[in-house]
């Protein structure tokens, strides 16, 4: 090869204008003076750079120019993506995975062009501008763009023109870095004659790649809670990770005619036991949990000592969530809707992947059959797991975020249960005699980590035989939950107008390893599915102010507390609900790992149950899947709005 440096004046003009840019980017955006007089120079010196080779070595300087693109291309997505100690976080392994889903977008790209220059340059700018929109929808939502979101493609665009957007100095170096590459690859006017034979060799390896991916990344998780990037898979792995989490399979013995035949089973619609409609309320509390279920834990004073006292027109217990230590909106949607995280992709989550405006069936659509108000409350941001655009869908007609908690007496860094209640209080009241309300609130108090240090929460219980920073936060965070729910059910006792109230935890604490190693013995691994199942029961009861049947159960789970209470509320209950309390009769409890089998007498994996609970479970599967995903033939009487 024969390397020249000419310079032009058509090459001095873009250089200058990338000299405007990078000071552009200096004053507006921040970048260091070094790297502006590095941008500078670096394009200068690649727009002036002229080289000659033998057209043998053709073949071997476009695979070497799709191998070095893909790398930098990768590198530059995860360079404006990610700050640099979460870009450390990536393994050399699942950076090397990036590359190769880069790859397959270069392999199809140079099929078309048969130019490596050209193949460069359009891979790059598309994967750049994709990386792009991810970063100004990370800016302006709080999460991460997905495969899901390209459905509703239209929407986002309408709701981000109400944005204000700016370049910070990492994305104007990755735009200035771009734009050196680019001037790069434009030098590469390289082309193969022999079209047809690189573009098989071009396909067959873009192939091969996707199915390496897909190989490695058989039971690699999607990352959901990206508050801060996708800093375990990578920004390119995490979409087609999301793409492939956007199919569930059919189920394989699916067919609209068992439907149907479900249909005739629930069509005579169940009459409410009482003509009477009480306030519904029902308060998923985060991070709420007993480890009594676990193993012995001794403290000071006891934990909740009030919520273990309720007795008088309370069913109480325990139900299984399919969530340990995060992912709050799939115990969410579990209760809203009465679905089970048993029958989609390990590591989904349903209000980012698979809600939408006609597959969003849930107790809401059963109360407002019933004229009820329907109002969600969580005071956290509103982007939180993409509430605010998944509540409307669902059909809640008030939503309260953040902004409309009072935050002057914060504990911790988060809206105090006690300050959520008072607000629900406040909002019983203004619609007390004028309506039929039913309020969904998602408490913030609790929500780990525990590790830090504050002085703005009573620290007043901790464990006494097994003993915990984190653990003795977390204990007196849980106490004051207490405190608030005895001062709420005192309240709402001395209501004349009927108040059923449904509280639960949406998963158990994520803390200190080595504290679950003293509590059980054995930590967080090496369990059997029973002891497994101990981490993801949490605590639940429903109590209301009027008279009602005292109850304790063993065990139930999340997907089904939903029709409980609609029951235990004496309300209508639709086919899908009736057919949930049916089931439950069968597989008292599931989640995500697996259920309890009555016939065996223990938790099990799905498939390893009685004859007659399987079919049961297949019947659930089947039915989830006509209201989720059959959107041609998806049954009325189950999932009608």
């Amino acid at each position: 090869m024969k390397f020249t440096f000419t310079i032009t004046k058509k090459n001095l003009a873009y250089t200058a204008a990338i000299a405007l840019l990078s000071v552009l980017a200096r004053i507006f955006s921040g970048i260091s003076i070094f790297n502006t007089v590095m941008f500078i120079l670096l394009f200068f010196a690649v727009k002036n750079l002229q080289a000659e080779w033998n057209e043998k070595l053709n073949g071997w300087l476009t695979a070497a120019a799709i191998a070095a693109g893909s790398i930098v291309t990768t590198w530059l997505v995860q360079y404006l993506l990610l700050v640099e100690d979460l870009r450390e976080r990536i393994s050399e392994e699942t950076f090397f995975l990036n590359i190769c889903c880069t790859f397959v977008v270069y392999l199809l790209v140079q099929a078309c062009t048969n130019h490596a220059g050209v193949t460069c340059i359009l891979s790059h700018s598309i994967l750049m501008v994709f990386a792009g929109a991810n970063y100004f929808v990370y800016e302006f939502r709080g999460n991460e763009l997905t495969f899901a979101d390209l459905k509703t493609v239209s929407t986002g665009l309408s709701v981000a023109a109400n944005y204000r957007f700016s370049l910070n100095a990492q994305a104007m170096n990755a735009i200035l870095l771009s734009a050196v590459y680019i001037a790069g690859a434009a030098k590469g006017k390289i082309r193969l004659k022999k079209t047809a034979v690189m573009r098989l060799l071009c396909i067959s390896l873009a192939l091969l790649s996707g199915a390496y991916v897909a190989r490695e990344t058989k039971y690699t998780v999607t990352e959901t809670w990206e508050q801060k990037g996708s800093y375990q898979n990578g920004y390119l792995l995490n979409f087609v990770l999301s793409f492939r989490d956007s199919f569930v399979k059919k189920p394989s013995d699916y067919s609209a005619g068992k439907i149907l035949s479900l249909e005739k089973k629930y069509k005579e619609e169940a009459a409410p036991a009482e003509e009477k409609k009480p306030t519904v309320i029902a308060i998923m509390n985060e991070s709420f949990a007993d480890f009594g279920v676990i193993g012995n834990l001794k403290t000071n004073q006891p934990v909740a000592p009030f919520i273990d006292s309720l007795e008088e027109n309370t069913v109480k217990g325990y139900a299984l969530a399919s969530v340990y230590g995060a992912k709050t909106p799939n115990s969410e949607w579990e209760f809203l809707t009465g679905n089970s995280m048993a029958f989609l992709p390990s590591g989904s989550v349903p209000y980012q992947q698979y809600v939408e405006e006609e597959n969003a069936y849930s107790m809401i659509d059963a109360l407002k059959q019933q004229e009820y108000t329907c109002v969600a409350m969580h005071p956290y941001y509103a982007t939180g797991w993409s509430r605010d655009a998944v509540y409307p869908k669902l059909g809640f007609d008030e939503m309260y975020f953040l902004d409309d908690f009072d935050q002057s007496s914060l504990m911790r860094r988060y809206v105090s249960d006690a300050v959520m209640f008072d607000k629900i209080k406040e909002r019983y009241e203004a619609g007390k005699g004028k309506e039929n309300l039913f309020l969904m609130g998602i408490t913030m108090q609790n929500h780990g980590g525990y590790r830090d240090s504050y002085d703005n929460y009573p620290a007043d219980v901790f464990g006494t035989n097994i003993r915990y920073p984190d653990v003795n936060q977390y204990l007196s965070l849980a106490h004051q939950t207490d405190l608030a729910v005895k001062d709420l059910i005192t309240y709402f006792s001395e209501q004349k107008d009927p108040v059923i109230l449904c509280f639960f935890g949406d998963h158990q604490p994520s803390l200190n390893t080595a504290f679950y190693r003293r509590l059980n013995g054995k930590g967080l691994s090496g369990l059997t599915l029973g002891e497994l199942e101990a981490l993801y029961t949490v605590p639940f009861f429903i109590w209301s102010n009027y008279e009602s049947e005292s109850e304790t159960i063993e065990r139930t789970s999340l997907n089904f507390l939903s029709a409980m209470l609609l029951e235990r509320a004496g309300l209508r209950i639709p086919a899908y609900q009736r057919f949930l309390l049916d089931l439950s009769e069968h597989v008292p409890a599931m989640n995500a790992r697996g259920y309890y089998s009555n016939e065996k007498g223990r938790y099990v994996h799905y498939g390893e149950g009685g004859r007659e609970e399987e079919l049961w479970i297949g019947q659930y599967r089947n039915l989830q899947y006509n209201g989720l995903f059959d959107d041609k033939k998806r049954n009325k009487l189950f999932f009608g709005r």
